[in-house]
């Protein structure tokens, strides 16, 4: 009876089973992203790659801040064996919880980007140095940084905007080899939008998701021992 019992409590904690229960959690977390995120994937792949698009490009990917968030939280939440799988319940209490908080902060970061990307696509037209462009790439790329950690934050924690914003900020130079794990994602990202589409990375959404979790590890420990009661 001792026996039985215990190999019922190790039922689904063995490596392969935490392996299929992992490959499920990505997989039906990327169909509840895409989802979420349809109205976006359907009208970005319509869109012609052309700088006076990059607006209209902007105002469709807002479904994917809240998608995304709620992917971050479905994958910290995930259980970890085979008897543990809720990822559906856990995308959408994810969703609902976190979608107002996620769009704070994900739609003035698509508007930033926006400005920045119709400068840098008319540079000459807007009469602009040639040296600005280094300029507002790198203010792009530590944007969406800043923004990697803010949406972290804000999938699995409830702080006020502001105080999101301060933390995600600070945690980029507390945690350097974090930040420097979020540029490769963001490479790898941008790497396949431009050889393949922009749809691309929406597929692999809840792998990337994994990535950022792994690289905030140290930022979320932190948090949770320092910023939360």
């Amino acid at each position: 009876m001792s026996a039985a019992a215990g190999a019922r409590r190790e039922f689904g904690d063995g490596p392969l089973a935490r392996a299929a229960a992992a490959i499920y959690t990505l997989l039906v977390t990327e169909l509840l992203f895409l989802l979420a995120s349809a109205p976006t994937l359907a009208l970005v792949v319509l869109l012609d790659r052309d700088a006076s698009n990059i607006p209209l490009a902007a105002v469709c990917a807002l479904p994917v801040g809240p998608a995304w968030s709620a992917a971050l939280y479905a994958w910290q939440r995930r259980g970890r064996s085979l008897t543990e799988l809720r990822p559906v319940p856990a995308f959408w209490r994810g969703y609902r919880a976190n979608a107002v908080d996620a769009l704070k902060i994900w739609a003035p970061w698509l508007a930033g980007v926006a400005v920045v990307g119709t400068v840098l696509t008319h540079l000459g037209t807007a009469g602009i140095p040639g040296w600005w462009a280094v300029l507002l790439g790198l203010v792009a790329l530590l944007s969406a940084l800043w923004m990697t950690n803010a949406l972290v934050i804000a999938s699995l924690f409830s702080f006020r905007t502001s105080d999101t914003a301060r933390l995600a900020a600070y945690f980029l130079v507390r945690c350097g080899r974090g930040t420097v794990g979020h540029v490769c994602v963001l490479l790898a990202a941008a790497a396949l939008t431009v050889a393949l589409s922009e749809a691309v990375p929406l597929l692999l959404a809840p792998v990337l998701a994994a990535g950022v979790l792994l690289n905030c590890r140290p930022m979320i420990n932190e948090i949770q021992e320092k910023f939360v009661a």
